[in-house]
C-alpha cells in the first residue's frame, strides 16, 4: 500500500510539472524549477531563461496548475464523502444543490452588476459560495424536518427538488437578461484562465484543512458504509455525523466552484477509481482521492487550453466528456448486476 501511495504522489507531482511545461510555449522542467527557486528563495535566475518565460511560469501557468489541482482535490474529497455518507455511488454535493445555488448567486452578480463594498473583485466567488452553502443548508434542514432520521433517500430527493427549483429560478433570470447570458454560461462551464495567485492562496488552506478534518472521521465513514444500523450499534451518532460531514463536503465544493465555476464529474470519477485501486478504507480513500482528483483536473485543464489552441475550451466541458461515459457505466453497470 505504501508503494502505491508513493507512486501516486510522484505521478501527481509529475502531472503538475507537465501542466506548467506544456503549452504554446515550451518550458523545460529544469527551467521551471529554476524559476520557482528564483521566485521563492531569491536565487539567481539562469541567464538563458527570459523574463517572458518567468512571467509565463510564475504569473500564468504555475498558479493555474496549482489551482486546478486544489479544485480537483476539493471536489474529489467532497464526492468521496457524499458517496459514503449517503451510500449512493452517484451522490455528490451537486446532487444536493450546491452548484445550483452557486449558479444562482453568480447569475445575480453577473446580470445585475452587483459589487459588495467590502468584497470588491471577490464579490462573485463570495456570493457563489454563500448561495451554494445556503442551498444545501436549506435542503438538509428541510430533509431533517420531514424525516427525523434523515434517511439517505430523503436527503437525496430533497436535494434534487431544491436543485431543480433553484435552476429554474436561474433560467428565468437569465432569460430576462440575455445580454450577459454568454458570460454566465461560460462561468457555469468552469475555467481556470487568468485566475492568478489569490484563489490559490485562499483555496489551498481550505482544501487542506477540510481534507484533514474529514480524514479525522475516517472511522465513522468506514462504519457508515456498512449500514446506519450497524454504525449505530458501534456508537456512531448518525444524525450528528451526517450533518458535520455533509456540510464540510458542501463547503469544499462551494469554495471550489465559487472561484472557477461549475465543474462536474470529477467528484464522481476520482473516488470510484481510488476505491478500485486502494480499497474502501477511508484512511486512504480521502487523501488519495484528493491526489487523484487534483491530477485528473490538471490533465483536463491542460487539454482544455491546448486541444484547440490558441482558443480555449471550458474545462467543465472536458471533464463532462470524460466523466459522462463513466457515469453511465456506473449506473447501467449496477442495473445489469441486479438483473
Amino acid at each position: 500500500m505504501k508503494t502505491k501511495v508513493i507512486v501516486t504522489i510522484c505521478v501527481a507531482l509529475f502531472i503538475i510539472v507537465a501542466g506548467v511545461a506544456l503549452g504554446s510555449v515550451w518550458v523545460a522542467p529544469g527551467d521551471f524549477f529554476n524559476i520557482i527557486i528564483h521566485k521563492v528563495f531569491g536565487a539567481e535566475r539562469s541567464e538563458h531563461i527570459s523574463v517572458s518565460s518567468v512571467a509565463i511560469v510564475w504569473n500564468l501557468r504555475f498558479p493555474r496548475a496549482l489551482l486546478a489541482f486544489i479544485i480537483g482535490a476539493a471536489l474529489s474529497v467532497s464526492g468521496a464523502v457524499m458517496q459514503s455518507v449517503l451510500r449512493n455511488p452517484l451522490a455528490s454535493s451537486y446532487t444536493l444543490g450546491v452548484s445550483s445555488g452557486a449558479s444562482l448567486g453568480a447569475c445575480i452578480v453577473i446580470l445585475y452588476g452587483i459589487t459588495l463594498p467590502f468584497a470588491g473583485v471577490m464579490t462573485l466567488p463570495l456570493t457563489g459560495f454563500v448561495f451554494g452553502i445556503a442551498t444545501i443548508l436549506l435542503s438538509i434542514s428541510f430533509a431533517s424536518r420531514i424525516d427525523g432520521q434523515m434517511e439517505n433517500n430523503t436527503i437525496i430527493l430533497t436535494g434534487m427538488v431544491f436543485s431543480l427549483f433553484v435552476n429554474a429560478v436561474t433560467t428565468l433570470l437569465s432569460a430576462l437578461s440575455g445580454e450577459h447570458l454568454q458570460r454566465l454560461i461560460f462561468w457555469q462551464m468552469g475555467s481556470f484562465a487568468a485566475r492568478g495567485w489569490t484563489p490559490v492562496l485562499i483555496m489551498a488552506p481550505v482544501a487542506v484543512v477540510g481534507t484533514f478534518f474529514i480524514v479525522h472521521y475516517n472511522r465513522e465513514l468506514d462504519m457508515m458504509t456498512f449500514g446506519e444500523e450497524q454504525a449505530k450499534t458501534m456508537g456512531v451518532d448518525i444524525k450528528r455525523v451526517k450533518w458535520i460531514l455533509l456540510i464540510t463536503a458542501a463547503a469544499l465544493t462551494g469554495s471550489a466552484i465559487a472561484f472557477v465555476g461549475v465543474i462536474g464529474f470529477v467528484d464522481l470519477v476520482a473516488p470510484h477509481i481510488v476505491r478500485r485501486l486502494f480499497g474502501s478504507s477511508h484512511r486512504y480513500v480521502i487523501p488519495i482521492s484528493a491526489l487523484f482528483g487534483g491530477a485528473f483536473m490538471v490533465v483536463c485543464d491542460l487539454a482544455a487550453r491546448t486541444v484547440v489552441s490558441p482558443s480555449e475550451l471550458p474545462v467543465g466541458a472536458v471533464t463532462a466528456m470524460l466523466g459522462a461515459p463513466f457515469f453511465a457505466y456506473i449506473y447501467f453497470g449496477r442495473r445489469s448486476k441486479k438483473t
